[in-house]
């Protein structure tokens, strides 16, 4: 079957948070979600189960913990349990129930710098501290040197934040990397949340997801695993993702933390995120094609232009462009200013960088070059 990712869906008169949030003059290059249309498995079982006209109460969804279990199986040779899994509203919702749940009063967390802004959030929302590791490049990659701010840590942290791949810098981490994150957190007794949304979504052919948890028998126990098919087939507004954790303990912990404040996953996203896990292995490896070509022709415009790099990234389909090299204060006002609506690199923790989202259609990439182009020469 062939998929079409040219196909231009007008998302201004629809609820898209992503094209409504500036006016039709400024493209919308941001928030991670694609303009591809959801692969035809996932609309099919969608239109089935919506022709059933009942949406009563759904039960715990056992066909979707066999889907999760078979897909991280075959794709990562990662095998778990059914009972390790729950399933949460998204991963973001992830993260905060995570801090809440396994830090104390006057308990710290360390997360990268810079990460995707709701790890920044959800530890001072908390009221916890947040220590970071700044990301070094290395190699024409985004690494993180933990050892460096082991100095500084003061004895109360508690949990250790990951991000892989990496947002917004797009590092595919390596298992000696992520056999140095985990001594980190032996050495200083730290449980780990591993944001692992993006690892579908691998554009070095040479790249390959290893889940944090599956380093060893120690990593399962003292991890927390957020994971969802959101990014990977485009079905974020659903709402469906799943933490997968080993450790009883840890695993009683979080559901008790989100009893009766974190909703279920509900019945359509549930039969959105099976669909997609049994049906849409070939749409995705068709989409990973298109996000490769569409890397390489951003980031090959973008670096052929004065005062901007940007280093291809691994996995996602987000571009963390360095912008320090141009004469203004701030890069994500000057592009927008050009109609081009980039994550402003502040909120992940840097704002000489912006990040821009290259999901999207040829036509629409081309005329953001375009407009890249012409701000940039006309400095």
């Amino acid at each position: 079957m062939t998929f079409n990712f040219d196909e231009h869906t007008d998302r201004y008169h629809s609820d898209s948070i992503k094209w409504n949030h500036w006016p039709p003059s400024v493209l919308p290059m941001w928030v991670a979600d694609t303009d591809f249309r959801s692969p035809p498995c996932v609309i099919e079982a969608l239109q089935a189960r919506v022709a059933q006209g009942v949406f009563g109460y759904g039960k715990h969804p056992d066909g979707l913990a066999e889907a999760v279990v078979n897909w991280l199986a075959n794709r990562y040779d990662w095998h778990i349990e059914p009972e390790w899994l729950v399933f949460i509203p998204g991963v973001a919702t992830g993260l905060n129930l995570a801090v809440r749940a396994y830090c104390g009063p006057d308990q710290g967390t360390l997360a990268p710098d810079p990460i995707y802004p709701p790890f920044r959030k959800a530890a001072r929302l908390a009221g916890h501290t947040q220590l970071n590791a700044p990301l070094h490049l290395q190699n024409d990659r985004w690494v993180m040197n933990l050892e460096e701010i082991e100095p500084q840590l003061l004895g109360n942290e508690r949990l250790l934040m990951l991000c892989n791949p990496q947002n917004p810098g797009g590092t595919v981490y390596r298992r000696n990397e992520l056999s140095e994150q985990l001594a980190f957190a032996q050495r200083n007794n730290l449980i780990v949340c591993s944001d692992e949304i993006h690892c579908d979504l691998l554009l070095d052919e040479g790249a390959h997801h290893i889940p944090f948890a599956s380093l060893s028998d120690d990593a399962a126990q003292r991890t927390v695993t957020l994971m969802a098919p959101s990014k990977t087939w485009n079905i974020a507004g659903l709402g469906a993702s799943f933490a997968i954790i080993a450790n009883p303990v840890l695993r009683q912990r979080f559901v008790a933390t989100r009893a009766g404040i974190v909703p279920e996953v509900d019945i359509l996203a549930i039969t959105a995120a099976e669909a997609a896990l049994r049906e849409g292995g070939s749409w995705l490896d068709a989409q990973l094609q298109v996000l490769r070509n569409n890397r390489d022709t951003l980031c090959a415009a973008i670096n052929a232009l004065p005062g901007l790099a940007v280093i291809p990234p691994e996995g996602t389909y987000l571009a963390w462009v360095d912008c320090s090299g141009l004469p203004v204060d701030n890069p994500a006002k000057f592009f927008l200013d050009a109609g081009l609506g980039f994550s402003p690199g502040r909120d992940f923790g840097n704002s000489s960088f912006v990040r821009i989202n290259f999901g999207c259609t040829q036509e629409t990439l081309n005329e953001a070059i375009l407009r890249i182009q012409r701000a940039v020469n006309a400095l």
